[in-house]
């Protein structure tokens, strides 16, 4: 039964190595997004086009569709503590080296495409690792809540890093900037070391199998599973169609609203505010049940709140409507995740959350891609409105098969099995 009191958030929070990991986790996720802000602000003045937004969006989220797969194969069968040190360790000294090059007045714009793209491969690894790890840390009964809670910390940090990177970058440069999500990256390492995985979580041993089986073998699960197979076509449709407004975000705030990078800070952390208060919403919640029909319902959301803000150009209705579809991410966000670690068996889990991370990482980037191609052409605009009338098709597809998502996807496998 859900609860609806904020008992859930507490009870969860007392648990020490969530609460280790996550304080990690809030250093590292503000570097990311002050990393975030610093290299798309960085990338306009280079250039002036939407088009090299687009590409270094991709830059930084495509190589997930290449390596996730076999990310999940070996998030199944790592240590994840040590592969989580590993990962965010290079992604410092990837950042180390855009740090260095730009306050040398070295970097160019290929170069920045280069080193975004090595630390883009870097996370498609440590990704799905992070997710998994959740469960393991929390047990099965608090998973919706830490989710959440993983979520609020996660859009605290997308409202904080935005709001003072602005502002830092137009006073100190880019380059000062960003020395900060080195130091942040290293602090979650060192958090790392004072967690420990539950005893009953560990990773079970594995049959001699190849890598190539288990890969194949995560793709035929998600394509027969009744639940995940959709999940992640809806998934798919919203990151590539709904989604990729937020990487020409720069574009619009200086050629759409003329705010230039301290309109983009204030978009960027609106973006965070609705995010911020979905995520509490949802962090109340024990249970699973009723998470498939928040979903649906916020696809809906996303789609009118995207036309919404692509439709005006008045700065203060577009933070209206972004406020809105930061609301609709992270609650389509929190219950697309926690229903695939509901409904996966646990041997998938690492395989099942990769997919997760190559279309929540991987798609926009496709999308971002698309839509600065598009928008070089048709102004920024229209194709961002084009693409929310596409998802409102896979809203209306996914609405009419509620009943059969809620059956596959709100129980756990072995609960299924006992029903049976």
């Amino acid at each position: 039964m859900a609860d609806s009191s904020s008992s859930a958030v507490f009870r969860t929070l007392q648990i020490p190595n969530f609460r280790n990991y996550m304080a990690g986790n809030f250093f590292s996720q503000a570097g990311m997004w002050v990393q975030r802000i610093a290299v798309g602000w960085l990338t306009w003045e280079l250039t002036k086009s939407p088009t090299w937004l687009g590409a270094m969006a991709m830059a930084d989220f495509f190589p997930n569709v290449i390596m996730a797969p076999l990310a999940g194969a070996l998030a199944d069968r790592m240590d994840r503590l040590k592969a989580i040190r590993l990962y965010v360790s290079i992604s410092a000294i990837i950042s180390s080296a855009i740090v260095w090059l730009t306050l040398t007045d070295q970097i160019t714009v290929y170069l920045l495409f280069g080193l975004v793209m090595m630390n883009g491969i870097a996370m498609s690894f440590n990704y799905p690792v992070r997710l998994s790890l959740i469960q393991s840390l929390v047990g099965r009964e608090a998973l919706t809540s830490a989710v959440s809670i993983n979520a609020i910390i996660f859009n605290i940090a997308r409202i904080g890093g935005p709001a003072l990177a602005g502002p830092a970058i137009a006073f100190w440069g880019v380059g000062p900037v960003l020395i900060f999500t080195v130091v942040a990256d290293f602090v979650f390492v060192f958090m790392l070391y004072k967690v420990q995985l539950l005893s009953s979580a560990g990773q079970k041993a594995k049959e001699a199998t190849t890598l190539g089986t288990e890969i194949m073998d995560g793709f035929r699960y998600a394509f027969n599973h009744p639940g995940i197979g959709p999940l992640l076509i809806i998934l798919v449709m919203m990151a590539i169609f709904g989604r990729p407004f937020i990487e020409l975000l720069p574009g619009f705030a200086d050629k759409i609203f003329d705010r230039g990078v301290d309109g983009f800070a204030w978009l960027t952390s609106m973006l965070g505010v609705g995010s911020f208060i979905g995520s509490i919403a949802l962090a109340k919640r024990d249970g699973v049940q009723g998470l498939t029909r928040i979903l649906i319902f916020n696809t809906l959301i996303l789609c009118l709140a995207v036309i919404g803000f692509a439709s005006t150009d008045n700065f203060w209705i577009a933070m209206a409507f972004t406020g809105a579809v930061g609301y609709a991410i992270v609650a389509i966000g929190v219950t697309e995740q926690t229903l695939i670690q509901v409904a996966v068996d646990d041997s998938m889990r690492g395989r099942m959350l990769s997919f997760y991370t190559l279309i929540a990482r991987g798609c926009p980037s496709i999308g971002a891609l698309l839509m600065g191609w598009l928008s070089s052409y048709f102004g920024l605009q229209p194709p961002i409105i084009a693409g929310a009338i596409v998802c409102i098709g896979v809203w209306a597809w996914s609405r009419r098969r509620l009943k059969m998502l809620e059956d596959a996807l709100e129980s756990y496998p072995d609960e299924q099995k006992g029903n049976q």
